[in-house]
């Protein structure tokens, strides 16, 4: 999506160029913002540097687990449903430091690690429980604190007052993610969305899969027969259409076959 719309961007600016006679400014500028971004990009990647070797220091110290432990009064009000001795809690309290300090590039690793252990909690493979939800939501809305690479593009291309957007970071994101947080809780309570309901929903259509790496204590048990008919009702489907191709009523061997299912 994001490449459509940066090919809108020239294109309309281009088309714009060429309405208004500006031609030569637009591309006179193309190539002046192309060498300011290379700037910018080098500019960065000390930055970069430097939080993500934090990040890999605090995560081989074992720093992170006393991070998790000191956050998880907050934790347990988040993922109620993961044990407090989960692996998962520590990779959690991670992201959310990497995410506080505005390093999105660092956060995206932990971010995967902890949404694959909630994975071990959830009984289903395509169907997010709520703590997937709920890390997802707050990594949408993630609230920063300190916006280090917003800073860092900032201060590439202007030389003063680049961190005077850090209080209304704050508090813009603070208000997103308790939005993120409301409607992320209120919306898992609802009928529609309640985990429970979807898993009934989608057992009912005989399209749920089973997560068979699940460690929880309240696996799904399948019925013995579950998906079988929808494999007789595909025999019948294909039956019918050779009945056809070989000038047979496909009404009759409908018949047929409903006789043969009560015998059986």
């Amino acid at each position: 999506m994001m490449n459509y719309i940066w090919v809108a961007f020239v294109v309309v600016a281009v088309i714009a160029g060429a309405v208004t006679g500006t031609m030569d400014d637009v591309l006179s500028n193309t190539f002046e913002f192309a060498g300011t971004a290379v700037d910018i990009a080098i500019g960065l990647i000390g930055i970069m540097s430097f939080f993500c070797g934090l990040m890999k220091v605090i995560e081989v110290s074992g720093l992170c687990e006393k991070l998790g432990k000191a956050l998880s009064p907050i934790m347990r009000l988040l993922f109620p449903e993961v044990p407090s001795d989960h692996p998962a809690n520590s990779i959690i309290a991670l992201y959310f430091a990497a995410n506080i300090l505005g390093i999105g590039n660092a956060a995206t690793p932990f971010g995967l690690k902890a949404m694959q252990e909630l994975q071990t909690l959830n009984p289903t493979k395509r169907i997010a429980t709520d703590a997937q939800c709920m890390l997802l939501a707050i990594a949408t809305t993630s609230i920063t604190l300190i916006p280090v690479t917003a800073i860092g593009l900032r201060a590439g291309v202007q030389a003063k007052g680049a961190a005077e957007i850090i209080a209304p970071v704050i508090i813009a994101t603070a208000i997103s993610t308790i939005v993120g947080v409301f409607f992320t809780i209120v919306l898992g309570k609802t009928k529609r969305w309640k985990f429970d309901n979807v898993v009934a929903r989608d057992m009912a259509a005989g399209v749920l899969e089973i997560n068979e790496d699940y460690i929880g204590d309240k696996p799904i048990v399948l019925p013995e027969n579950y998906g079988k008919s929808d494999d007789f009702s595909k025999g019948d489907d294909s039956a019918k259409s050779d009945a056809s191709a070989k000038g047979d009523d496909p009404a009759k061997i409908d018949e047929n076959v409903k006789k043969d299912e009560v015998q059986k």
